[in-house]
Formats: structure tokens, C-alpha cells, sequence
């Protein structure tokens, strides 16, 4: 077991949410009377916690109107639109095998508190991870700061842990905080972007791919 500890984004890594969130993005941008963001320009930010998102979204819009489109996602996230949001083909299964032998798993998202336990309860997946941290309770991606705390909370050094994600966000934390990587390449960004964080590989298939890693 090189490594014992297995830190996972969440969104575009585990879990197929990408269109629902790019949805909810640009119903919130017209609630709020702004300009609807595209499809790209949305995906860019899927990671970042809500306030930086809306900061680079918006960079010339007011405070004022940052928080009331950040407020407006949150609210068709949560509660107006339904579509559902599912884990990736074999990920559930595989995320209790990986339990089942022994690996700490770890959540680091860009998601709200209350987005993620909402999906672990919807998905019965609370006992699978045994810490998790989101972006309104330390600083967003790509500052290591996540990470930093998981380490802590479970007593560990950055070699004995391993970080997976789609985004550049997700590498450059890693890379910010000493930790290996892994990005997979189904998400928000490409293998050419990813590539540049140097990680161990990048996948396209995480139950299929990862063993040779760990």
C-alpha cells in the first residue's frame, strides 16, 4: 500500500455533476440580471469555492452582485433544479472495495458543506470517508490549506497520502502541498492542462486505471 491515504475531489472526479452545475450557473446569472456565462467559462471554475468563482465570472461586478448570483446558485442547486446527480460508472462500488482493503478516504471540494452532506446522505456514503473538507470552511483550491488540514486530522505525512482530480485546481493543491496526484481526464479539464502538474498518471477510468498507482 504506497499509499495509504486516498484524497478525492468530488465534483467531475466522483461524481457526473458538471451539467447540473453549469445549469444552475447560468439560471442563477439570470436570476440575478447578469450576463449568462457559457458552457466553457463555467467549467473553468468548478472547484474554486462559490466567492472565487463568481469573482472570476464576474471580475468587473460589484460585490453586491457577486453575492447575489453566488446566493441565486445556491438556491437552484439546492432547491429548484432536480435533475439528479450520480456517481460515475463503478466508482460507488469501487470507493467501498477500496475501504474494504484498508485505504483512508478523504474528501477535498470546492463544493459547500451543505451540498456535500447532502450527497453523502442522498448516496449512503458517509462511512466511506473519513474526513472531508469544502471550500467554506478553509480556503479554496489551489491553496494547499485542505489538504494541509486532512493531514493533520488523520496524523499523516504528504507521502503517505494521494490527491485525485479533474481540475487544475485539484493538481496544483497538491502540488502546493507536497502530495502526490493523480488527475483523471473525464472532468473539467483536458489531459493538456492537467499534464502540466506533473502528476503520477492521468486516467480515464478510475476503478480500472488506479491499482497500479496505490
Amino acid at each position: 500500500m504506497k499509499y495509504p491515504v486516498i484524497i478525492f475531489d468530488w465534483d467531475g472526479t466522483l461524481m457526473d455533476s458538471i451539467d447540473k452545475i453549469v445549469a444552475c450557473m447560468q439560471q442563477a446569472a439570470i436570476t440575478s440580471g447578469l450576463e449568462v456565462p457559457g458552457t466553457e467559462a463555467i467549467r473553468n471554475i468548478i472547484g474554486l469555492s462559490l466567492n472565487k468563482a463568481m469573482a472570476k465570472l464576474y471580475p468587473t461586478a460589484s460585490a453586491a452582485q457577486q453575492l447575489a448570483v453566488e446566493n441565486a446558485y445556491r438556491e437552484q442547486y439546492l432547491h429548484y433544479n432536480q435533475q439528479q446527480t450520480l456517481f460515475y460508472p463503478g466508482i460507488k462500488a469501487w470507493l467501498s472495495a477500496l475501504k474494504e482493503q484498508g485505504y483512508t478516504l478523504a474528501v477535498a471540494t470546492g463544493k459547500g458543506r451543505n451540498g456535500l452532506n447532502r450527497q453523502l446522505q442522498q448516496h449512503a456514503v458517509e462511512d466511506l470517508f473519513t474526513v472531508t473538507y469544502c471550500a467554506d470552511e478553509t480556503n479554496s483550491k489551489p491553496d494547499p490549506q485542505m489538504l494541509h488540514n486532512i493531514l493533520a486530522d488523520l496524523n499523516i505525512q504528504p507521502h503517505q497520502a494521494l490527491m485525485i482530480g479533474d481540475s487544475s485546481y485539484d493538481l496544483q493543491m497538491a502540488n502546493n502541498a507536497n502530495i502526490a496526484c493523480v488527475g483523471v481526464d473525464y472532468g473539467v479539464h483536458s489531459h493538456a492542462v492537467l499534464s502540466q502538474f506533473e502528476p503520477l498518471a492521468i486516467v480515464s477510468d478510475l476503478p480500472k486505471e488506479l491499482g497500479a498507482y496505490i
